[in-house]
């Protein structure tokens, strides 16, 4: 099981070293639009870290806010449920909590994704993430559809003129994988748990995500350390090393997930020797599973209370940091 007593038992004022890293891979189980300005971001980096295979290729990137906002909306949400985070429209409302309007500045959301309000002050975010890459190229990742809007008799003429309303766009093909890190930095285990609740709950990412866009995160790992490891490309790149060796990649195939998985946790104690830093736990394969499992597991009751723990820790670090002091003190 997770090494609770590695965590803060309150949010400090200053950064402490302990960081915890939820290690990932995020695969696709639908068509999925991520994408900014009409098409699929995408860049071209090296295919994978020795000299051997470092030629450049175009691999479809995961912008690091299209993978934090749905997991911050989705704790937004569990939180209002359970009556730890305001459902008040009211911006001059001081309680009042609108995501991208108005920060209470209290909430675990706050506290913990962080806030800037401009005048009204800001809080770093303890939850580090980047772009993510695809393991495979963008040629074998992506498929173009032609969408259209017919009108209500189901044809695409109105009183016999044509609609204008075709287009095309790039999708990312289902079974496509983004290996990830997500870096939390001096938290509480009732707040840790927070972010790693969020990341399990979150199936759906990028655009269009009433009718699409379905991704499982699949963790491979947690790790315990005193500063930050590997990165999303290198993490990348050396899967797509290991899986070009045992000849797993076809042309115009999906990568099996499980190979997909098993490749990871292989080399995942590689990546962290080369890191340098001291780890305090590395949580992985079968504890990983049960762990992950009393998560998954936790009935009603015992939800609640763990979100109003990590509420509360939150509320705490406002009163102590952020709230401006009484002056009639």
């Amino acid at each position: 099981m997770l090494n609770t007593g590695f965590f803060h038992t309150e949010l400090p004022a200053r950064p402490m070293g302990k960081y915890a890293h939820i290690i990932m891979l995020r695969i696709t189980e639908g068509y999925a639009l991520f994408q900014t300005d009409g098409e699929l971001n995408r860049v071209r980096v090296a295919a994978g870290a020795t000299q051997a295979t470092s030629e450049a290729m175009t691999r479809i990137t995961l912008f690091k806010r299209k993978q934090t906002t749905p997991e911050r909306l989705n704790g937004r949400e569990l939180l209002r449920n359970y009556g730890q985070l305001s459902i008040s429209d009211d911006e001059k409302d001081l309680d009042s909590c609108i995501y991208n309007v108005k920060s209470c500045r209290k909430c675990a959301d706050c506290i913990t994704y962080g806030f800037a309000i401009g005048d009204g002050g800001s809080e770093k975010s303890k939850v580090y993430s980047e772009t993510a890459f695809s393991l495979t190229d963008y040629g074998s990742s992506h498929e173009v559809f032609t969408l259209n809007a017919p009108f209500e008799d189901g044809t695409m003429s109105n009183h016999g003129v044509p609609s204008s309303r075709i287009n095309s766009q790039d999708h990312v093909k289902p079974q496509t994988i983004f290996p990830s890190v997500i870096t939390t930095r001096d938290l509480t285990a009732a707040l840790f748990e927070y972010v790693l609740g969020n990341v399990l709950r979150t199936t759906r990412y990028g655009a269009t995500t009433t009718r699409g866009g379905t991704v499982r995160n699949h963790i491979v790992g947690i790790v315990l350390s005193d500063g930050e490891i590997f990165s999303n490309l290198l993490f990348t790149q050396r899967l797509h090393d290991i899986l070009l060796e045992n000849d797993i990649f076809k042309p115009n195939e999906p990568v099996p997930v499980q190979t997909a998985l098993d490749a990871a946790a292989y080399v995942i104690p590689q990546l962290l020797n080369a890191d340098g830093v001291r780890d305090q736990q590395v949580l992985i394969g079968d504890d990983l599973a049960a762990y992950l499992n009393t998560l998954r597991g936790l009935d009603e009751n015992a939800l609640q209370a763990a979100l109003h723990r990590a509420s509360q820790e939150a509320l705490t670090y406002h009163g102590r940091y952020i709230a401006k002091p009484d002056k009639k003190k």
